[in-house]
């Protein structure tokens, strides 16, 4: 079966580069935030204590799964999207896009309104907290891909990843 696709194999390579950098962000991300939510806010906050992680088990190894996945699909797409532009919005934009997705998919999951009651602060604080989690998780994947495209450390001036070509 011939290949309809118009990427050689050195571009379906840099992308396989840029989302193996970017989920390997967002997994390293994803640890940091539960660090800092364990440590710092379900401890402040009581609002936020379902935000704690009490043990590493499945649930939490399955989140790390989601967002090492979410990351490797985000690198391919950013590459993609960005290409060689500069432009912060378009950047932002593709952060942002998969952020509320994620942040979306989240509130749909744990999330349920009881009849004729309008939720509080208190229920609505822990999913605002995940949409900022989410947001951030794939800023920070979006910086190490934006220095990894721009790394020129090697002696040979090859790019850690080279920019999608137009």
């Amino acid at each position: 079966m011939k290949d309809s696709s118009n990427f050689s194999f050195a571009e379906r390579v840099e992308s396989l580069k840029a989302g193996t950098v970017a989920a390997l962000s967002c997994f390293c991300g994803f640890g940091a935030i539960a660090l800092v939510n364990s440590l710092i806010l379900a401890r402040w906050w009581d609002s936020l204590a379902s935000l704690q992680v009490m043990a590493v088990d499945l649930n939490f190894a399955f989140r790390g799964v989601m967002a090492l996945l979410g990351g490797f699909l985000f690198g391919v797409t950013y590459r993609y999207a960005i290409r060689r532009d500069t432009n912060p919005h378009l950047k932002s934009g593709v952060v942002l896009a998969f952020g509320l997705v994620r942040a979306f998919g989240q509130l749909d999951a744990g999330f349920s309104f009881d009849a004729g009651e309008i939720p509080g602060l208190q229920e609505l604080l822990p999913f605002a907290v995940g949409a900022v989690e989410s947001v951030v998780l794939f800023a920070i994947a979006g910086f190490v891909l934006d220095w990894a495209i721009l790394f020129e450390g090697f002696a040979n001036g090859r790019l850690l990843i080279q920019p999608f070509d137009s």
